[in-house]
């Protein structure tokens, strides 16, 4: 009987180490927040590599960068970094992104949030000037690190 009670006991002791400790809802929000702080630093006309940088910081080793409505994503950091880098060849002329709403739950938190900006990317001859709402979701892993970003473009 007892090593029965003790199999059980090590049963579900294994199972709770391997279990991933769930955020809680404000650390979620902190976390949306300093995602879009990061996302807006790397948009601006003095954007630096550092900017880049901070925002390369926020995701795990292994994430996925899912860009929904174009059917492109993100895998590997230094292939996202290398494209953002090579946008700082455009000319920001403003850049905004504020939260509208802000909804977690196990580990996901998604944002509501409205972009707006005017650029003229290195590759055009005029100006683009766009104001969106976009909804994007986050998924943590137990280190707190992103570990899959979904964009849903407006």
């Amino acid at each position: 009987m007892n090593k029965y009670v003790f199999a059980l006991i090590a049963i579900v002791s294994s199972k709770l180490a391997l279990a991933q400790p769930e955020l809680t809802h404000n650390d979620m929000v902190i976390k949306a927040q300093a995602f879009v702080k990061a996302k807006n630093a790397r948009q601006q006309p003095t954007t630096s590599v550092r900017d880049i940088d901070n925002f390369i910081a926020l995701l795990a080793d292994e994430f996925v960068d899912e860009h929904v409505r174009y059917n492109f994503t993100y895998t590997d950091k230094a292939k996202l970094r290398k494209d953002m880098v090579a946008k700082l060849k455009d000319k920001v002329v403003h850049s905004q992104i504020d939260i509208i709403d802000i909804m977690t739950g196990a580990n996901v938190v998604f944002i509501k949030m409205m972009e707006s900006g005017k650029i003229k990317p290195a590759h055009l001859d005029h100006e683009v000037e766009y104001e969106k709402t976009n909804i994007v979701s986050l998924e943590f892993n137990s280190d707190g690190l992103i570990k899959h970003i979904r964009r849903h473009h407006g």
